[in-house]
């Protein structure tokens, strides 16, 4: 089975489908048209293997870097160029501890289960 996902005139994912395997090297036009869809198709993949990232609802494709990246998380956070993954400026603390991200102070907080 193949992952294709639909994009819009901004390149934002709208949905994304299965194709049969015996449509898999045909998928766009299977999906466009076979199916009577329409729209614009991109194949996608869980591992990574085609575009960086398995595209999401909401992701955008990004033609030049031919990656799906999804929106920015918060403003400080970079974007990753070998990944097309947003990354935070600083790296979280790995003690076994869960943190979450602190926009107002650019740092990781612990998470008080309490």
């Amino acid at each position: 089975m193949s992952h294709f996902a639909e994009i819009d005139q901004n390149n934002v994912v709208l949905r994304v489908l299965v194709v049969p395997d015996e449509q898999e090297h045909r998928g766009q036009e299977y999906l466009a048209n076979d199916v009577g869809l329409g729209g614009r198709w991109i194949q996608t993949s869980y591992n990574g293997n085609i575009r960086k990232n398995f595209a999401g609802i909401g992701d955008k494709y990004n033609e030049q870097r031919d990656a799906f990246i999804s929106p920015k998380p918060f403003g400080s956070w970079v974007l990753n160029e070998y990944t097309c993954i947003w990354e935070a400026p600083i790296a979280m603390p790995d003690d076994g501890q869960m943190y979450y991200w602190d926009e107002e102070t650019t740092s990781w907080k612990e998470l008080n289960n309490g």
